[in-house]
């Protein structure tokens, strides 16, 4: 049987933007008109795997270009890698493999193993660099970052871009980590006998941090012309998809903001050459959550959101450039 298209789950995601609307019934009607329109929308047929050229456990290597410099791409662990590789015109990898790099992505599995985050990292990533035979450069996504920032203590990574990746988790404030906190405490519950986090556990938690956001975009949608319909519907399925996270991954995550730590595991910084993409209007990992400190060397500032900053229009201009001079060394 096929999942129905998200959000999932539903009935709280009404229950969002009908707290977002209050009594703006008009409001209210645009957003059910644009879920409409996203649910209906035509999606292309699904891309196949790339291929496989290391595996550690559940985790693997997949390479994005034949040949070319070999360079470790690691996305979050959140939502599929797929945004990375979105679409053409819309994928990273596309460009860096254009760029004579060839990109290969860490997929870590439909099936999560039952691993803690500093044991993704000691026991899947750091064994996976390390069947490479040499250091190389490398990029990371969201909290792929902070796990490729834990990894390259081991050495295996000679230079690396962090691109929205979130290290001080105090920075999402005391409201922010209230509210992811109240989602765990609602959350674990229903996890603990699975074993996991499936998505629909884990979207709440990103609706609870910006519910407006929720809203406004449905509503845009609602009155688009079709190519951007079938823009927001691709974009919008790799964010209600995506493998479950592993109940020990979940409840590091929510430590860390609990604790209102730095890292993953301790605060030291690997000592190699970084470069860290901060997106300016990022609500998933704002700003003051970055490695790096505004005026900071390392630090490259994006007018972009956490999504956009990938996969928008301005991606080319904003980060591809750069960011290949940078990994190009």
């Amino acid at each position: 049987m096929t999942r129905p298209r998200g959000p999932h789950p539903l009935p709280l995601f009404l229950a969002t933007i009908s707290h977002v609307c209050g009594p703006d019934r008009a409001r209210m009607a645009k957003i059910l008109a644009g879920l409409t329109r996203y649910q209906s929308a035509r999606r292309p047929p699904p891309r196949p795997a790339l291929p496989e050229i290391a595996r550690v456990g559940g985790v693997t290597l997949r390479a994005r270009a034949a040949t070319g410099r070999p360079l470790l791409v690691v996305p979050s662990l959140i939502n599929p890698p797929d945004v990375l590789d979105l679409a053409p015109g819309q994928s990273l990898l596309g460009h860096l493999a254009d760029a004579g790099f060839q990109p290969l992505l860490v997929d870590w599995g439909a099936h999560p193993e039952p691993l803690g985050l500093a044991e993704l990292v000691e026991q899947r990533l750091v064994p996976l660099i390390a069947a490479l035979g040499q250091k190389l450069p490398a990029v990371g996504y969201c909290l792929g970052g902070t796990l490729a920032l834990a990894a390259a203590r081991a050495g295996g990574i000679k230079r690396l871009a962090l691109l929205a990746t979130p290290w001080r988790f105090a920075a999402y404030g005391e409201t922010g980590r209230q509210t992811l906190g109240h989602w765990w405490t609602g959350a674990q519950p229903i996890a603990q006998p699975l074993g996991l986090v499936p998505m629909d556990l884990l979207q709440p938690a990103f609706w609870a941090l910006d519910p407006e956001a929720l809203a406004h975009k449905f509503a845009q949608i609602a009155d688009a012309d079709e190519p951007t319909v079938a823009a927001f519907a691709r974009l919008e399925d790799w964010a209600n998809g995506g493998a479950p996270l592993s109940l020990a991954a979940a409840a590091d995550l929510a430590a860390l903001f609990d604790g209102g730590a730095t890292g993953i595991a301790g605060d030291a910084v690997p000592t190699i050459k970084i470069l860290d993409v901060v997106a300016l209007t990022d609500r998933i990992v704002p700003a003051a959550a970055a490695l790096t400190n505004p005026g900071d060397a390392a630090r490259l500032e994006i007018a972009s959101g956490h999504v956009g900053m990938v996969v928008g229009r301005g991606a080319p201009a904003r980060l591809h450039a750069p960011l290949t001079a940078f990994l190009a060394g």
